[in-house]
């Protein structure tokens, strides 16, 4: 009797404790009058404050009303999500900022501008804060709390608001990730209960795969600040660039047994690029956030977990851009109310801490004004000095055999505002051409030149073994793009203003044959294209020339006779192919060639219409799997059916050629393993990554042999027993491996060197006849990044790709993503190959 009385005094004491919670007063600094006129989040979206999980809608309606209300809010539109809903942007600053924001915003922009920055006096220019909240869908605290940020800043009355609204434009991004918001919110609404339920196991704490951290196409766009290839960051890195924040903040929620974590994070993990001074602010800032989490008695910590050194990440990318990024992480109740390690977790509270950081910031932003808008000059003063210094004096880049990649790399130095130019004239260098038209050069002595150099370098060395995320992303290793260090800029043409995908176009019309080479990105496209049209395609094997050209391995031959189009028809489908893919279509009157294969050879062998389905569901990564579906739809434009493993036994696979398994960790039934492999024996394609791969050998789809690495633990601490083990991983580094163009997963790759981004420790051993091995881990594979001594011996002379025949069928297996983040262009194309040309393996 005595503990059920226990049990009802605890719920009900988590009850009033939860009503109480409820009232805007609970969140709101005390001793503070607010504005009657300006209408509070409950008035807008109908409930109070952290009662239910705020939807996207009713986040942006009352964003829309506030911003209606006060005169210290305006409020734009800065484009839509994939599944339409707005990136909404409030700026929010005194009235009388508001009538002179264009000019605020060009003065402070002149901090930037070495040349002109000395005589700007700081003392008259408003400090740039930007608040972005809830990056990951699932993490929503953050996003609730910027209905009461927005709120506070309205409503709030006195000196200290007036000082603050004076002295500071803040970048209000009230929902970085509006899809995955929304998809969050209908979880923990749909599942909650009229009287709370705190059991860890309750639905309301385990939503159903993918979950809501993620965007429309499951990317973790927390790791899109650098290469910007999603419109939601499209959208903040525009804003980013056009202000300039000094301070930027990074909302999320972690483990609900945690408390609440503010950066400086841990200093060793610094990325060398970025200034001291930089982690020396960040950390007296820290000190407003303890004082203002001391007084709500909140627990807190920092410098113990997490880390400043990928530049791709909210809370890190401030800090080569000569701002400061902090990070926020709350332990997250991941519903409404849950039981932790530290007593109820309810949602209200997560709120509250989030808001509590969000005004600490902004206390910490008034007070060291002079001091962080005086850093932020003497940043870009000391990059001007650097540059003058550098030997290196441009880089240049681009493939004259494949403009489409070297202009979406120029696309991503578009968007972050470097200034690149066109080639002159064409040259040789470190035996690498470049062709003007095909190419661009970049100056390194500009206001971006740290970026450019955090973009372009090559980094093998560290001070610490363990990353938060990837030790490497070298964008022109990513592409698959020549390039080189110059020490001269003779060779500078035009600044490029404006950036255009080159046009396609059909050279010639033809009575006889087309001819496609497959080295342009987006072949794959154009090819889909032509087979679901049910015209014939033939794929060369060999290489031949003619008419003066030489065409490699791979070339797309279309026949003109015994098509379903006649000649006119074909010719004017052709040329809209070319103009839709941006690449050159060749119209040829003869099958005579001049070296090589002829046109009629038997080396020209079909291509199958390709039917592909992927695996998704419990047990596959969300991540791989969304770059997968985003490859083929954004991409490509193909059809992918996505497949859940919980209703494999009611699938007919042989409406599929093609079945890919992204990286998982599978837990399927022998009856389905029995069917999937009657299907491959039948003839279908199975494309498996990463973990995957483990699963396809261990139920006997391909006989692998493997390298196993061994590293005995000799005088370590229990203390430094993480450290030893996290050491281990490769958290994401670049290496270089060895081609053979001859074999078709290679079609379209021009050199013999290609580098491969790597997550996994899988290290397969080549197989004992070569011409099986047609990708292959050089002897010295390290390009950039971080890798153990024992994993690199390992990796050495390893194959990262095997195909076995099954059947009629074929298995083909990649060890690691060639889809990484969707801005890794330059392995698109293994996986097409894979799927067009797996018939030729």
């Amino acid at each position: 009797m005595k503990k059920i009385f226990l049990l009802v005094f605890t719920f009900v004491s988590v009850m009033l404790c939860a009503q109480n919670q409820f009232e805007l007063s609970y969140y709101l600094p005390k001793n503070v009058s607010y504005n009657t006129d300006i209408p509070t989040p409950e008035s807008s979206i109908g409930f109070k404050e952290g009662e239910w999980h705020v939807t996207h809608d009713k986040l942006v309606a009352y964003m829309k009303t506030i911003a209606k209300a006060s005169d210290r809010i305006t409020i734009e539109d800065r484009g839509k999500t994939f599944e339409g809903r707005p990136l909404l942007l409030l700026t929010i600053t005194s009235p009388e900022n508001h009538k002179n924001i264009k000019n605020i915003q060009q003065n402070h922009l002149k901090l930037t501008d070495a040349t002109v920055s000395a005589q700007l006096n700081v003392a008259s220019i408003p400090l740039v804060v930007y608040q972005g909240f809830s990056i990951h869908g699932n993490e929503p605290s953050g996003a609730n709390s910027s209905m009461v940020l927005a709120y506070y800043l309205a409503a709030a009355e006195g000196s200290e608001i007036e000082s603050l609204l004076k002295n500071t434009v803040i970048l209000l991004d009230p929902s970085l990730n509006p899809d995955g918001l929304q998809r969050f919110a209908y979880w923990a609404n749909t599942n909650k209960s009229e009287h709370l339920n705190t059991d860890s196991n309750d639905r309301e704490f385990h939503e159903v795969w993918p979950g809501g951290r993620t965007n429309h196409y499951w990317f973790d766009m927390n790791r899109d600040w650098l290469p910007v290839q999603l419109p939601e960051s499209r959208a903040r890195i525009e804003t980013y660039r056009n202000w300039m924040p000094n301070i930027l903040t990074d909302h999320h929620e972690m483990g609900t047994n945690s408390t609440f974590f503010f950066q400086p994070g841990i200093q060793s993990r610094v990325h060398p690029l970025t200034p001291a001074l930089n982690q020396q602010l960040t950390k007296e800032i820290g000190n407003y956030h303890a004082k203002a989490l001391d007084k709500i008695g909140s627990l807190y910590y920092t410098e113990e977990s997490y880390d400043d050194f990928y530049y791709g990440k909210g809370s890190t990318y401030p800090d080569i851009n000569g701002g400061i990024g902090i990070l926020f992480e709350q332990g997250s109740s991941r519903g409404h109310a849950q039981e932790t390690v530290n007593g109820v977790l309810t949602f209200p509270f997560t709120i509250r801490n989030q808001f509590t950081a969000a005004l600490s910031t902004l206390e910490a932003a008034n007070s060291m004004r002079a001091k962080l808008l005086n850093y932020q000059r003497n940043f870009y003063k000391n990059v001007k000095k650097e540059g003058a210094k550098n030997t290196i004096k441009a880089i240049v880049f681009g493939d004259e055999k494949d403009d489409a990649k070297t202009y979406h790399l120029a696309e991503i130095l578009k968007r972050q505002k470097i200034k690149f130019h066109k080639l002159k004239s064409d040259f040789t260098t470190n035996g690498l051409k470049f062709k003007k038209g095909h190419s661009y050069i970049i100056p390194t002595n500009q206001m971006n030149s740290k970026l450019i150099k955090a973009m372009f370098e090559k980094r093998t060395k560290f001070t610490d073994s363990l990353f938060y995320d990837v030790s490497a992303w070298t964008f022109p290793l990513a592409f698959n793009l020549n390039y080189a260090e110059l020490k001269s800029t003779s060779n500078i043409g035009d600044l490029v203003t404006k950036l255009a995908l080159k046009k396609g176009k059909l050279t010639a019309k033809s009575s006889y044959a087309y001819l496609m080479e497959w080295s342009e990105y987006y072949t794959p496209k154009a090819l889909n294209k032509i087979l679901k049209k049910g015209l014939r395609a033939k794929v060369g094997m060999k290489p031949f020339s003619l008419n003066g050209k030489q065409f490699d391995y791979g070339t797309i031959l279309i026949p003109v006779q015994n098509q379903h189009l006649n000649e006119e028809e074909l010719y004017t489908f052709l040329q809209d192919i070319a103009k839709d893919s941006n690449l050159e279509i060749e119209g040829v009157n003869t099958g005579l060639t001049a070296t090589g294969i002829d046109l009629g050879s038997n080396q020209f062998r079909n291509i199958k219409n390709p039917k592909v389905a992927m695996l998704v569901g419990n047990g596959v990564s969300p991540y791989d799997a969304g770059e997968i579906w985003h490859l083929f739809d954004q991409r490509y434009e193909m059809n992918i059916t996505k497949l859940d493993v919980n209703y494999l036994s009611r699938v007919d696979f042989s409406k599929y050629t093609t079945l890919i398994i992204p990286n998982a960790k599978l837990n399927i039934s022998d009856k389905n393993i029995k069917k999937l492999k009657q299907w491959v024996q039948n003839g279908g394609n199975v494309i498996g990554f990463k973990n995957s791969v483990k699963w396809l050998s261990t139920n006997k789809f391909i006989k692998l042999e493997y390298t196993k690495v061994k590293v005995e633990a000799k005088n370590i601490t229990f203390e430094q027993k993480r450290n030893f083990t996290g050491a281990q991983v490769i958290g994401g580094a670049i290496f270089e491996t060895k081609l053979d163009i001859s074999h078709p997963i290679n079609f379209g790759f021009t050199n013999n060197k290609l580098p491969m981004f790597r997550r996994t420790t899988i290290f397969i051993k080549p197989d004992s006849i070569s011409y099986n091995n047609p990708i292959k881990y050089t002897n010295n594979p390290l390009l950039s990044g971080y890798i153990s001594t024992q994993n690199l011996k390992a990796l050495k002379n390893t194959v990262p790709f095997q195909v076995r025949k099954y059947g009629k069928g074929n298995v083909m297996i990649f060890t690691d993503n060639t889809n990484f983040r969707a801005f890794w262009y330059g392995t698109n194309k293994l996986l097409m190959n894979a799927i067009f040309f797996s018939k030729e393996m």
